[in-house]
C-alpha cells in the first residue's frame, strides 16, 4: 500500500494533504449548494450517489480561489454548468486556463443543454470521462498547449 504523502505534498488526485479548508470558503460552498440553478439540480440528482458510470462527483469545489461546480476529482475533471451571462465571457476564459494549470480539464454546458437533453449531456460527459471528448465540445483538456492545438510540421 502506498505511503501518504507528507504535509504539503501533494498525492496522486493533486490534493494536498494538510491543506485546510476555511471556514470562509465552506460557509460560501454551503451558500453556493443553496441557491443552485433548476440546472444544476438535475446535473446533480443525475450524478449524485454515482450515479453517473460509477464516477464520484462533488459540487461547489474549492480549486484554488475558484468553487468548481461539479469536480470528478478521480478524473481532474470539472464541470461548469453555464447560464447566458456566460457567453463570450473573458473571466471563464481566465478561470478556465487557471483550472487547467491546476491540472483540471474542464467542460461546460449551457443550462438549457441540462434542462432539455440530459440524456445527451450524459453520453458527452461519459465520452469525456473516457477519453474520448469531441473537438466540438466546450471542453478544454489540462494538456491543451498555451500556444494552441497541437504542433505543425513532421515528425
Amino acid at each position: 500500500m502506498p505511503t501518504s504523502p507528507l504535509r504539503g505534498e501533494v498525492d496522486a488526485q493533486r490534493r494536498v494533504r494538510g491543506a485546510k479548508v476555511t471556514k470562509s470558503q465552506t460557509g460560501k460552498a454551503r451558500t453556493l449548494r443553496s441557491t443552485e440553478t433548476d440546472a444544476e439540480h438535475r446535473f446533480w440528482n443525475m450524478v449524485r450517489n454515482r450515479g453517473l458510470g460509477g464516477h464520484k462527483f462533488v459540487r461547489r469545489y474549492a480549486i484554488g480561489p475558484y468553487f468548481a461546480d461539479f469536480v470528478c476529482r478521480d478524473a481532474m475533471l470539472v464541470v461548469e454548468i453555464d447560464g447566458g451571462q456566460h457567453n463570450g465571457s473573458v473571466r471563464d476564459g481566465l478561470r478556465t486556463k487557471a483550472l487547467n494549470a491546476l491540472g483540471y480539464s474542464v467542460l461546460r454546458f449551457w443550462n438549457n443543454e441540462i434542462l432539455e437533453n440530459l440524456e445527451g449531456v450524459a453520453d458527452v460527459l461519459l465520452a469525456t470521462l473516457g477519453g474520448n471528448p469531441s473537438p466540438g465540445w466546450r471542453y478544454t483538456p489540462a494538456t491543451l498547449s498555451p500556444e494552441g492545438r497541437g504542433y505543425s510540421g513532421t515528425t
